[in-house]
């Protein structure tokens, strides 16, 4: 378990260190399209939310706790869905322009 939980450290080390470069283009673009600062980090935070959900999950599974595993990712879910509320906010106020 202790080899598991730091290959997966290192991995997740590696991700954040090779994709920085790309994550900062990824940013630029959304810059560009005129998109606001705070759905941008929004974007990443939910990323974030879901790569750590996934691991934390399988490696539970990995250990024989399933029910773990499914209370991590019903957090994740969580997570995910508090974190968007501002974006459907902005969603729903958009629209009433529109309309």
């Amino acid at each position: 378990m202790s080899v598991t939980l730091a290959v997966c450290a290192g991995v997740m080390g590696f991700f954040v260190l090779l994709f920085d470069e790309p994550m900062a283009e990824i940013r630029d673009i959304f810059e560009m399209a005129g998109i606001a600062d705070s759905y941008i980090s929004i974007v990443f935070k939910t990323l974030a939310i879901c790569c750590i959900t996934h691991i934390t999950a399988e490696l539970c599974r990995d250990s024989g706790e399933g029910a773990i595993a499914s209370a991590a990712e019903l957090w994740g879910r969580g997570a995910v869905l508090v974190l968007g509320i501002p974006v459907f906010k902005g969603f729903l106020q958009l629209i009433e322009k529109l309309i």
